[in-house]
């Protein structure tokens, strides 16, 4: 009774791991051709582009924040203002550099072909 227990401990063993080796495809590594970088390098552009309009828009809501609740005091109505400057120039910078990366890209595929 013994033997034939361990006769099917080990049919199972090998059934279980030998046969998925036996029936299974070989995959093979995918071609870095231009279109996967240049979609690789689009989507990273724009998740970049996505996170840096996001914090603008947080500073100009803490901008404005402050600029309301200066209370007249010429320091902190000063601080405000450059806060709301300074990521109005920060947005501003975001959005031409997605524009010229757009452009780049573009011309990097018609000219490299994909």
């Amino acid at each position: 009774m013994k033997g034939k227990k361990a006769n099917v401990k080990l049919m199972s063993s090998i059934t279980a791991f030998g046969l998925p080796l036996l029936i299974s495809s070989t995959a093979f590594a995918d071609t870095a051709g231009v279109s996967n970088v240049d979609n690789f390098i689009k989507s990273v552009i724009t998740v970049l582009a996505g996170l840096a309009g996001l914090i603008a828009t947080g500073f100009f809501v803490v901008g404005g924040f402050s600029y309301i609740t200066s209370s007249g005091n010429p320091e902190h109505l000063d601080r405000a203002k450059r806060t709301i400057t300074y990521s109005a120039i920060g947005l501003s910078v975001t959005i031409a550099a997605f524009v010229i990366s757009t452009i780049v890209t573009t011309l990097a595929t018609n000219a490299f072909g994909g």
